[in-house]
């Protein structure tokens, strides 16, 4: 198990995903958790997070990236996502 900073419980969207950092000098591949998520109580956006593991301090230190989402913005990525696996799935028939 990799030291985290997101939570990784039965409730996490991915648990694993195949990531890539690139940058103007490096390219890393490992492993990703990726949540979509939003408070409890009183919501107030859907927040998308993501985080490799296993990365080099020298080459990028520890970190997620969160987005914060209107529900407009989580509609249209759920939309986009949903077009581009119906396509990959068409093309892997």
């Amino acid at each position: 198990m990799s030291d985290r900073l997101m939570t990784v419980n039965a409730d996490t969207t991915l648990d694993y995903v195949e990531g890539k950092a690139v940058g103007e000098t490096f390219e890393w591949e490992s492993v990703a958790v990726m949540n979509a998520t939003a408070d409890r109580k009183d919501p107030d956006a859907v927040r998308l997070q993501f985080e490799l593991d296993n990365l080099s301090e020298e080459q990028l230190p520890k970190h997620m990236e969160e987005l914060e989402l209107t529900p407009t913005q989580a509609r249209a990525l759920a939309a986009d996502l949903e077009k581009h696996a119906e396509r990959v799935e068409g093309a892997t028939e």
